[in-house]
């Protein structure tokens, strides 16, 4: 597929008809890299979905801003039980679907009934099972029992697999997809676009764009040539090797901010010598972070001191807990018996901030006397062998899932860790609804992982955008996955 050579092309052609008039309009044409499968969230796991659509076209009853906090979205307010297994839900009013049909509690009803339905085919069903029952008290109020506490409810209700469907439109969702956002779908020309209009009913604030285009391509360099030409706006997320196009360039503004993709040196917390909490703290000391950021990211990651997001609200940073001493590794390595160092293996996913990784900790092992055998894998024999069977010594892998600190409280998850004070925070944070004390947990938590050195913490993927100069109102970050429309806009 190659979307953009007739537009290269016609470069000239379209910014002698167009350009000087596209900054003024209220339109926008957005390239990313893959195109969505289809465009239904709740039947998809594709990240691609949500980039398209995500509070765009579907909105859930609560919405993620670009900082990780809930906001109310379709519920204007909600009421939580003293027991947090009651949660009551004030809908707006004056909602429809993109075909008319009106919204209300029966839709949200509908919505999580069809989630937790035997053959739903919910990328994120485990994430709802806490739901007992919903209740429709009246058109405007709904009812959630939970089986028990859940910490992340509201969050998980603000998913992109969590938005709300109508029962007359949700079967043709993966190619028409109808929603009550901001924008309705227009058109999807397969391998090439997606096009979304304003809804002129829309029921919130109305949004400054009257049209969206997302226009797929996934190649680079033409990629860059699309954008120089001004044949796209925008893109969120570019490839930070080539970003040097752009960094300079008055017409363009370049956001680098943080995802949810925590990367980290993954060890095997079961197996000899990691299980040495003084081999693991050796090689946290042997880790120059910085210079694993220059030379796999070329400087755009963000460093991290624990799995957590550092655009979270709860973060910590924890970056200074085992700071680059190669010196303090290498009398670590000899207390736990090993004054020479020792060998190991290190599997590596096909991507390339962990081939690139891979190489210059390889480089700053040796200098501590760890000598490192780099494994390159495809994906499926890394899932099968690292994440599946445990097979390996060391990994490098980036965990995108928002908000998944809950999986060092997992023996069983492939890093072999086992604390049961961890076990038990987590059970206590799970269960926990009050914002302050969630986040004094997860801070405990958050240290309790990286004085235990569970796994070499490294860098925060970057969310790396080239926009037009003239644009505004894009997100930096990268909480969870889409690109939101409704705060994006052109200014003089």
């Amino acid at each position: 597929m190659n979307v953009t050579k007739p537009l290269a092309l016609a470069a000239t052609a379209l910014l002698l008809a167009t350009g000087a008039a596209w900054a003024q309009s209220s339109e926008v044409r957005i390239g990313v890299a893959l195109e969505p499968p289809a465009l239904d969230p709740t039947a998809g796991a594709a990240e691609a979905i949500d980039v398209v659509v995500y509070q765009n076209i579907f909105e859930g009853l609560t919405r993620i801003d670009q900082n990780g906090a809930v906001q109310p979205g379709l519920a204007e307010s909600w009421e939580i039980a003293e027991d947090g297994l009651t949660y009551t839900f004030s809908l707006h009013e004056g909602i429809t679907f993109h075909d008319g049909t009106g919204f209300d509690a029966e839709d949200v009803k509908f919505t999580f009934d069809r989630i937790l339905a035997e053959d739903s085919v919910n990328a994120q069903k485990a994430l709802y099972e806490p739901i007992a029952a919903v209740n429709v008290v009246d058109p405007q109020t709904v009812e959630f029992q939970l089986s028990r506490p859940d910490g992340l409810f509201l969050f998980n209700l603000g998913r992109g697999d969590a938005v709300i469907v109508a029962p007359e439109s949700a079967d043709n969702n993966a190619s028409e997809p109808i929603g009550t956002g901001p924008f309705a779908f227009v058109q999807w020309d397969r391998g090439s676009r997606v096009i979304l209009e304003r809804y002129e009913p829309y029921w919130g604030e109305a949004p400054a764009l009257t049209k969206a285009t997302y226009l797929f391509i996934s190649d680079t360099a033409t990629l860059t040539n699309a954008l120089l030409a001004g044949d796209v706006d925008g893109t969120n997320n570019f490839a930070p090797e080539a970003l040097a196009v752009f960094e300079n360039n008055p017409q363009f503004k370049v956001l680098v901010g943080s995802t949810e993709g925590e990367t980290i040196l993954g060890t095997n917390n079961a197996k000899e010598p990691f299980s040495d909490l003084r081999v693991r703290q050796a090689m946290a000391h042997a880790l120059n972070r910085q210079e694993i950021i220059d030379g796999a990211t070329y400087g755009y990651g963000v460093p991290i001191g624990s799995h957590f997001a550092p655009h979270h609200p709860y973060y910590l940073d924890l970056t200074g807990t085992y700071p680059y001493d190669p010196d303090a590794a290498k009398a670590l390595l000899a207390e736990a018996g090993y004054p020479d160092g020792f060998s190991a293996t290190l599997k590596l996913p096909p991507v390339a901030y962990a081939r690139l990784s891979g190489q210059i900790i390889a480089s700053q092992f040796a200098q501590v006397g760890i000598k490192l055998e780099l494994i390159s894998m495809e994906w499926a024999q890394w899932l099968e062998d690292v994440l599946g069977n445990k097979d390996f010594d060391l990994t490098i892998v980036a965990h995108v899932e928002p908000f998944d600190i809950g999986i060092y409280a997992d023996p069983n998850y492939y890093f072999g860790y086992d604390n049961p004070d961890v076990q038990a925070l987590n059970e206590t944070l799970n269960a926990t609804i009050d914002e302050g004390e969630r986040q004094r947990i997860a801070q405990e938590v958050q240290t309790i992982i990286a004085e235990d050195a569970v796994n070499g913490y490294l860098f925060e993927l970057a969310q790396t955008g080239v926009w037009n100069a003239k644009l505004d109102g894009m997100w930096q970050n990268a909480p969870i996955e889409g690109v939101v429309l409704r705060d994006i806009h052109w200014v003089e």
